[in-house]
């Protein structure tokens, strides 16, 4: 007998595809893999609640334009394997979200047809943390190229900075020379006048990447020196002045200030 459960309607208003009431049920105990699936379906609900709760939002919500592909939910990633448990949907900061929707409208006015696809979004700190070890073979001072130390909290933390790229008509990605997440020089923005000096680097491939800098740029979000991917709404001092930083998936959050200190050249992080 059908065992509908009304909450879930409520949950599922947060996911990128509402399940009708109907549909939603609740599996006989015997089930084991239909109720697996089912609760996975209601946690993944509960997360994008929690997420909502502290201001964040989904950018299908915002703009159903901008493609999303969440790397970390996956395992096409440089950990090669799946990161976010029940984080299915690219959520960021309202205000980012925003300046996102007019990027794309200001794509569409140069390449009418192309589209932004997103990476990454929010990322929990206790995800930053995994990325960070997992590199350990990497002196610090170098890993933060590439990974931002979790002791000081990443941009992606505060739901205010993306990765992504740009597709064309067809869907297909812009040639950008290299890949998401690929930690060679040649993936440095600081490093393509030299890489097309030396032909690794053709010249359409960094004019796709200027476009795409020239894009982002058009709604204040600026870019990093080592990864053509990934841009900040606002630094890191201004994230954590304005947004809540989240800690885990489960909605976990708090506040943080950063201070910048004469005596370190990198910020130093005080909680409260």
């Amino acid at each position: 007998m059908k065992r509908c459960w009304p909450f879930l309607f409520l949950l599922m208003s947060c996911v990128q595809e509402a399940v009708p009431l109907e549909d939603i049920e609740e599996p006989a105990p015997s089930d084991f893999e239909d109720r697996r699936k089912f609760e996975q379906l209601r946690e993944d609900s509960l997360t994008a609640l929690r997420l909502k709760a502290i201001g964040l939002v989904d950018i299908h919500r915002i703009d159903p334009r901008i493609l999303v592909d969440l790397r970390y939910a996956g395992n096409t990633n440089f950990m090669h394997h799946q990161l976010y448990d029940t984080l299915r949907q690219l959520f960021v900061q309202r205000e980012v979200a925003e300046r996102l929707l007019k990027a794309q409208d200001y794509l569409d006015s140069l390449r009418p047809g192309f589209r932004l696809l997103i990476y990454d979004g929010v990322r929990p700190r206790q995800v930053q943390a995994e990325m960070w070890k997992a590199l350990d073979s990497i002196p610090v001072l170098n890993r933060g190229k590439f990974v931002s130390n979790p002791a000081l909290g990443s941009v992606h933390n505060f739901g205010a900075a993306v990765d992504l790229t740009i597709v064309d008509q067809k869907g297909n990605p812009l040639d950008m020379g290299a890949g998401y997440d690929d930690f060679r020089p040649i993936a440095f923005p600081s490093r393509e006048a030299y890489f097309l000096k030396t032909g690794e680097l053709s010249r359409s491939q960094v004019e796709n990447r200027k476009l795409l800098r020239q894009v982002m740029r058009s709604q204040h979000f600026s870019n990093i020196p080592s990864e053509w991917w990934h841009f900040n709404a606002f630094s890191r001092i201004v994230a954590a002045q304005k947004f809540e930083m989240l800690e885990t998936e489960s909605g976990g959050s708090r506040w943080f200030r950063i201070v910048p200190t004469a005596e370190n050249s990198e910020d130093s992080l005080v909680t409260e």
